[in-house]
């Protein structure tokens, strides 16, 4: 049993296990547990105003509904910019939506400079529309708590197709999370930044995937 060592059990504690590990989480498909999707094909706010340029398709999307007072969001959305907004603006293709009545535009021009005052606002999108059409983006999520005031606590997380991403065993409830609470920092800070990461991986993982699979096709002559 000379072999083993305590050098050597040292040695490959540091080095070589970890490079097993690495080697097979590598070369291994779907390694990591893929976000939940809760809802599919939720409306596309780029179907409700026709005048609205903003699209969910082909974008990572936060969306927030500041319904009839705005003021009463305005730290859940401080909180928001924050802790996700700003850890996730140089990433690709990311937005945070907001979604509000036309008639609060000068409540939500306040809101924006609130939050311009410290921000880059590249991402931010701002989206007036009207009561019903709220209503009716809202209702695609199949969440079943209502809008109070065309308002939600709830920040909703929407992948690039479409659907609406969240937690099928809520930790604290053993319930799926539809929405993450906008008054909760440490729920922003921990659930809501991991699921944005999780499901930015899952998308690096596939074109990693996809690029590979064109690599081998490549080398057999296909």
């Amino acid at each position: 049993m000379r072999f083993f060592t305590k050098k050597r059990v040292v040695l490959f504690l540091l080095f070589i296990f970890p490079l097993i590990c690495f080697l097979i989480l590598s070369t291994g498909e779907n390694n990591f547990k893929k976000l939940p999707i809760l809802t599919q094909n939720v409306t596309d706010i780029a179907d409700i105003e026709a005048s609205n340029s903003v699209a969910l398709k082909e974008h990572v999307s936060i969306v927030v509904f500041l319904g009839n007072d705005v003021q009463s969001m305005a730290s859940g959305v401080l909180n928001l910019n924050e802790k996700i907004y700003k850890k996730f603006l140089d990433y690709k293709k990311f937005q945070i939506i907001a979604i509000y009545p036309k008639d609060k535009q000068e409540d939500v021009n306040e809101l924006k400079e609130k939050i311009g005052a410290f921000t880059d606002m590249q991402k931010w999108k701002f989206v007036p529309s009207t009561s019903s059409a709220i209503e009716s983006f809202y209702q695609s999520f199949a969440y079943n708590e209502p809008l109070l005031n065309l308002t939600s606590t709830k920040a909703f997380l929407i992948d690039k197709n479409l659907n609406l991403r969240g937690r099928l065993n809520d930790d604290k409830t053993n319930n799926k999370l539809y929405g993450y609470n906008l008054n909760s920092v440490a729920e922003l800070n921990g659930k809501l930044k991991d699921d944005v990461k999780v499901l930015y991986y899952e998308y690096y993982a596939a074109f990693k995937n996809k690029n590979k699979n064109k690599a081998d096709r490549k080398e057999v002559g296909l």
